[in-house]
């Protein structure tokens, strides 16, 4: 018997609200928050930063993909990082316990939010500019989600309430 899909699994660029979004989304459907970034942080006793200062990007990768992939949570919205598309096993095992929901959002918007890439832990190979990571990635969050929501001039609020209208009819909650 498979495990029922009872969790969403947010994915997009980093800056692109999986935490804001996520957390406000829990809240509303009653759900409990998973922030994988803290969990990996949790397990490893480092900051994301440390470990990929100490372990490189593909030795953060690892472990990234061996935490998501282990994860083992129901009625939860899950916010893994912005690299974890990265990782086959993790990304299958968050689409069986999960739908996963690709939070869109534009190159600017995203140039605009982010801060300082090393501070956020962002996995950028040497060399690569943002445009470069961001061209990269899209096609994977597109072909992983079952559902794609366009941030582009929407405000957290609206997403989220955007998100549970479509939760609740594929869940059959009432709030």
């Amino acid at each position: 018997m498979t495990q029922m899909r009872d969790n969403i699994t947010l994915i997009g660029m980093p800056a692109s609200g999986k935490s804001t979004v996520g957390v406000l989304l829990a809240k509303r459907l009653g759900y409990s928050f998973v922030d994988v970034d803290i969990v990996i942080q949790e397990k490893e006793g480092k900051l994301l930063k440390e470990i990929i200062a100490e372990s490189g990007d593909d030795g953060f990768l690892e472990v990234e993909n061996r935490t998501n992939k282990e994860l083992q949570v129901s009625h939860s919205v899950i916010a893994p990082g912005g690299s974890v598309i990265y990782g086959k096993e993790a990304m299958e095992h968050l689409k069986e316990i999960s739908i996963v929901v690709y939070l869109k959002l534009s190159l600017n918007d995203v140039m605009e939010r982010l801060g300082n890439l090393v501070d956020r832990g962002v996995v950028l190979k040497d060399g690569m500019t943002l445009e470069e990571l961001y061209e990269e990635r899209v096609p994977y969050y597109e072909s992983y989600a079952d559902i794609t929501i366009d941030e582009t001039g929407l405000e957290a609020g609206i997403i989220v309430d955007e998100l549970r209208s479509i939760m609740e009819e594929k869940f059959g909650l009432t709030t």
